[in-house]
């Protein structure tokens, strides 16, 4: 008890963030080893492909954030080198491998990734038409458009609606 008089004074809402990143952390581990379990059980896929990947990005958030308010607060120091194992030299060496791991799998290609995520998801929902459907989707132009510029570059006419009637036609 005479450790625990020496340590300076601090508020339960203070020493709060200590005890939730001491859990997260451990939570953080557990969670990756039972993704990774989970990933060779669907087949040995990497962890990135794994559907709820994002949700150890939030984890790792929640530890940078909750880490760096202990960063801010010195009065939190002395308890850190009793509560955690290497003391602050060891949670500013893990807390900064969280930071950039988070930093690492918020890249330009991770965003791009989701972008094609959500591309897919429209796909499948049938929002937009499939490469099956329209081979020049994402190109910049569609089908019809292509074989009009085709056309007008030989000097032939633009091609017929779908229906063999011009657009602006209607059927007899």
């Amino acid at each position: 008890m005479e450790e625990n008089s020496k340590l300076p004074p601090v508020s339960q809402e203070t020493l709060w963030y200590l005890n939730n990143y001491i859990l997260l952390k451990d939570y953080y581990d557990r969670t990756i080893s039972r993704i990774a379990a989970r990933c060779v059980r669907m087949g040995n896929i990497a962890m990135e492909e794994y559907p709820y990947y994002g949700y150890i990005l939030d984890v790792l958030e929640e530890i940078s954030d909750v880490g760096d308010y202990i960063l801010q607060h010195r009065e939190l120091y002395p308890y850190v080198e009793q509560k955690i194992k290497g003391g602050m030299a060891a949670f500013k060496k893990n807390l900064n491998e969280f930071q950039q791991e988070l930093k690492n799998n918020s890249s330009p290609d991770m965003i791009k990734e989701d972008a094609s995520e959500i591309q897919k998801m429209k796909e499948a929902l049938g929002a937009i038409p499939t490469k099956a459907e329209d081979p020049t989707v994402g190109a910049g132009m569609n089908i019809d458009q292509l074989m009009d510029k085709l056309l007008a570059e030989n000097g032939q006419p633009e091609s017929a609606s779908p229906t063999g009637n011009d657009e602006g036609e209607k059927q007899s």
